[in-house]
C-alpha cells in the first residue's frame, strides 16, 4: 500500500505548493500592483504636463514673433510715400 500513499502526499504536497504560490503572488500584486502603477501614471502624467506646456510656450513664442514681423511689415508700408 506504499505507491497510493506516497501519491497522495506527492498530490497533497503539490496542491500545498501551488496554494502558498498562489498566495504569494496575491499578497506580492496587491502590495507592490496598484502603487507602482499608480507611480507609473502619475509619472506619466507629469511627463505630458511637462511636453504639454512646453509646446505651448514654443507656440507663444512663435505667435509672438509672427505678430512683431506683421507689425514691422505694416509699419514699413505705412511710412512710404508722404
Amino acid at each position: 500500500m506504499r505507491p497510493p500513499s506516497q501519491l497522495r502526499q506527492i498530490a497533497g504536497s503539490l496542491l500545498v505548493a501551488l496554494a502558498i504560490a498562489a498566495v504569494a503572488v496575491a499578497v506580492v500584486t496587491a502590495h507592490f500592483g496598484p502603487t507602482s502603477t499608480a507611480r507609473l501614471e502619475a509619472r506619466e502624467d507629469a511627463i505630458d504636463a511637462r511636453v504639454d506646456a512646453r509646446e505651448e510656450r514654443r507656440e507663444a513664442a512663435e505667435d509672438r514673433r509672427e505678430e512683431a514681423e506683421e507689425r514691422r511689415e505694416d509699419g514699413g508700408d505705412n511710412s512710404g510715400p508722404g
